[in-house]
């Protein structure tokens, strides 16, 4: 939101603060000001002048040669405005020298078609007023003396405006009177509400005249109030209360519809204006409206309402979205002469509904949704008759007010103890200093407070403060939080290597080098996900979850790293190779917190790189890969891969991984029932592992560069598809016995002479003796008992 400098100094007698300094105390006193611009700097150099002449340009049709006072002495300026007004008017004058930030020019003495021209006449785009830029500004006569300052004239044409981003639970501070009763707490000056004087009256009653309120739903409306206001003539507002519009992004319409902004700026608090003659039967009726009911609202939309929107209803039917926008058909026009004034407290939370809704989000519905004051109804609606009658003169206001009111509450009481606060804060503040910043933000101390505790009446304009830590809080922010000091709190030091953090770190270093991207996932997740992985049933269920699929703790890496596959896809990435690194949380003992194990999940989906060859998607085999390179970066040692079945995996491609016997992972491809459920089109496979059962990497052992010569010899056996192949490796390497300096496995062929349903897998052994060159009879006399072994165990064939 927009805040005037220059109106809350008025606001605020005494506030000789600058306003870079307002803003930065604002901002440590937790409404933050972003940005402070200055609007109107023009008027502070450029002068009043009054017309002395004009003449046409003796070359330029267009164009006229006025001669102006500005009250020490005259020049000329040549002007192609087609309003300049007749001598003895008064127009704003840049003479040399000034600048114009608005247009970024500085005036400087022209030729302009052979006549000098010493001066500019300006307009109130040019002067940083308003976007008008059509003519130039004609101030009304007798408004100033020639040679004043503009900015002296009418002090809202030079301002400095803040924009504040102000929290939800601050409503308050919406409005002007909530950001001067701040500024009075922080500099310590008193702080009175503004006199806004009395209307005349009229000698007619709203009840003579037919007026009459209907609240049907008290529950969204606890308070309405309507004012009238008859003989108003609708004209433009004085120029200051236009510029001040301005300032603060409000377009200035007419004296009556300004007259509800500015109020609405200044008290936080929306309020509406109908034009009596176009309220039918003169009767206004809040409630529910009926399904399928329409509305055209003042944006000029018709919109079809249902049954949980409140509405304004006239004697006939709706003339407004309560607290949103007001309907078409009643607005302020020209005509208007009778005004009903509408001010009321709307519940936020109906607000917030038929907003979100219609997708409407106005400054009405931005001051209602967070909570206005609903104790100022009948300040507002008074000084809003009296403005109206002081800027519509003749308009007089009726001698009586409608409140439909429900019984208010009792104001809220919070207890302070001097105990409380000082332990929250770590610092101790002076209780007679802490009472008074809560007196001058408005909370009335009870008489029989004494001693070190004291209760607090809320104010209506406070709806946040429930709690005495709100009452805490408002003391230190006001106070200064500058003055805590800064400590650093008593804490166990975890050790800066090993543990999780080193874990974690050696994973995501394994995972990088092996070409993977880390996704940063969230630990929540939803129970629908869980279940459809199979995975453990959650221990911790989040009692108010920010969105629906975050409802619990995870007690698997996976939901995440599905969910930003889906995203990928939805952003046009098709392929995918991604890992995270997370602990789960999964049940222990009971009544005990949950254990929160550390895991690896990686994820390759879509095709695997290709370069001159036809993509082919992922497979079993890209999986048991990943996960052998991984473990054996984590543990200095390759796992060994098993056949075992999962239930989020595909049972066709599945493996468990081990180390010394232990499960410390699984592989696979993704069952397609998990696919379909988070919407991953592309095939997928999953490495998953458990770095704490990993464990610490094992060293390297030391082994001299071998003197000898190897002898490698290939075998390939055709084995019934039942067979694990790691199972067949590990024989292999058994049966060929200590010579063997190296066993692997390289390739694996179905189709073609294999027969159905066998496939044959292809090892490379290599031999080496560490004291001599073996000799052929020796490499082939081990090599035979390979595959001896493999026709033993597996039933095993030699492929020819």
């Amino acid at each position: 939101m927009r805040a005037s400098y220059g109106w809350l100094k008025s606001l605020v007698p005494g506030l000789t603060a600058s306003p870079a300094d307002v803003a930065e105390r604002l901002t440590r006193a937790g409404i933050a000001v972003d940005t402070t611009h200055e609007h109107g700097a023009a008027a502070a150099v450029c002068v009043v002048a009054e017309v002395a002449s004009i003449r046409p340009h003796p070359t330029k049709s267009g164009l006229r040669l006025v001669t102006v006072r500005h009250g020490a002495g005259e020049q000329e300026v040549v002007c192609g405005a087609p309003n300049v007004p007749e001598p003895g008017g008064l127009v704003v004058l840049a003479p040399l020298g000034a600048h114009l930030p608005a247009k970024g020019v500085t005036i400087e003495r022209r030729t302009i078609a052979g006549v000098a021209s010493e001066g500019m006449l300006c307009s109130e785009a040019e002067l940083g007023l308003s976007e008008a830029g059509e003519g130039i500004l004609v101030l009304p006569k007798g408004a100033a003396k020639p040679g004043q300052k503009l900015a002296e004239v009418f002090p809202e044409a030079h301002d400095f405006v803040y924009e504040i981003d102000l929290t939800p639970n601050r409503p308050d501070c919406l409005g002007h009177l909530g950001l001067a009763r701040e500024i009075s707490a922080l500099y310590n000056l008193p702080f009175v509400l503004p006199e806004h004087g009395v209307a005349p009256a009229s000698a007619e009653t709203m009840a003579a005249l037919g007026v009459a309120v209907e609240v049907r739903d008290a529950a969204r409306c606890p308070h309405y109030g309507a004012a009238l206001v008859r003989g108003v003539t609708v004209a433009p507002s004085p120029l200051g209360t236009q510029w001040r519009l301005a300032a603060l992004g409000v377009r200035a319409i007419s004296n009556v519809v300004d007259v509800t902004n500015l109020l609405m700026l200044l008290w936080g608090h929306p309020m509406h204006a109908f034009d009596l003659a176009h309220v039918r039967k003169k009767k206004i009726v809040v409630r529910l409206a009926e399904a399928g009911e329409r509305i055209r609202t003042l944006d000029g939309v018709d919109r079809e309402l249902v049954a949980d929107d409140l509405l304004i209803c006239d004697g006939e039917g709706p003339v407004a979205l309560a607290g949103v926008m007001g309907g078409a058909d009643s607005e302020i026009k020209a005509s208007t002469r009778d005004v009903l004034f509408e001010v009321a407290y709307f519940d936020p939370r109906s607000v917030r509904r038929t907003a979100r809704r219609h997708g409407m989000h106005t400054e009405s519905s931005h001051r209602f949704e967070r909570g206005v004051d609903r104790g100022d109804v009948a300040r507002v609606l008074a000084h809003a008759t009296s403005l109206t009658a002081s800027l519509s003169p003749g308009a007089r206001a009726a001698a009586d007010v409608i409140h439909a009111a429900a019984p208010a509450p009792a104001p809220a009481r919070v207890a302070l103890r001097r105990s409380r606060m000082d332990a929250l804060l770590g610092v101790a503040v002076p209780w007679a200093d802490a009472c008074a910043v809560l007196e001058r933000l408005g909370f009335a101390k009870d008489a029989d407070g004494a001693g070190d505790a004291a209760t607090f009446a809320v104010p209506t304009h406070r709806p946040d403060v429930t709690r005495e830590v709100d009452l805490v809080e408002e003391v230190i922010r006001t106070h200064g939080m500058d003055h805590v000091p800064a400590e650093l709190p008593a804490i166990h030091p975890t050790r800066p290597v090993g543990g999780s953090e080193e874990r974690a770190r050696r994973a995501r270093a394994a995972a990088v080098e092996l070409g993977l991207s880390e996704a940063v996932t969230y630990a929540f997740t939803s129970t629908a996900g869980l279940e459809a992985l199979g995975a453990p049933k959650p221990s911790v269920v989040l009692k108010n979850p920010i969105v629906d699929h975050h409802q619990v703790m995870r007690t698997s890496l996976l939901p995440g790293l599905l969910a930003a596959v889906k995203n990928a896809k939805n952003h046009g990435v098709r392929d995918a190779t991604l890992f995270t690194v997370g602990s789960v949380y999964l049940a222990s003992n009971p009544g005990a917190l949950p254990a929160e194990p550390l895991w690896l999940a990686a994820l390759l989906a879509g095709d695997r790189p290709a370069y001159l060859t036809k993509p082919s998607a992922y497979d079993a085999w890209d999986a048991t890969g990943l996960a052998v390179a991984l473990v054996e970066r984590l543990a200095g040692r390759a796992p060994t891969i098993q056949r075992e079945s999962f239930p989020h995996l595909h049972p066709r491609g599945s493996a468990g991984l081990y180390l010394d016997g232990v499960r410390v992972g699984r592989a696979g491809p993704l069952h397609p029932d998990v696919r379909d459920f988070f919407e991953v089109t592309e095939a997928a496979v999953v490495v998953e592992i458990d770095l704490e059962k990993v464990g610490e990497p094992r060293l390297p052992a030391y082994r001299a560069l071998p003197r000898f010569p190897a002898s490698a010899r290939d075998v390939a056996l055709v084995v019934h598809d039942d067979v694990p192949a790691g199972d067949v490796l590990g024989v292999v390497r058994e049966a060929a016995g200590p010579l063997a300096e190296d066993v692997a496995i390289f390739d694996r062929f179905v189709g073609g002479a294999i027969p159905p349903e066998h496939a044959s897998l292809a090892f490379r052994v290599v031999y080496r003796a560490p004291d001599r060159t073996l000799t052929d009879a020796e490499v082939d006399a081990a090599h035979a008992k390979v595959v001896a072994a493999a026709e033993a165990r597996f039933s095993a064939t030699l492929r020819r």
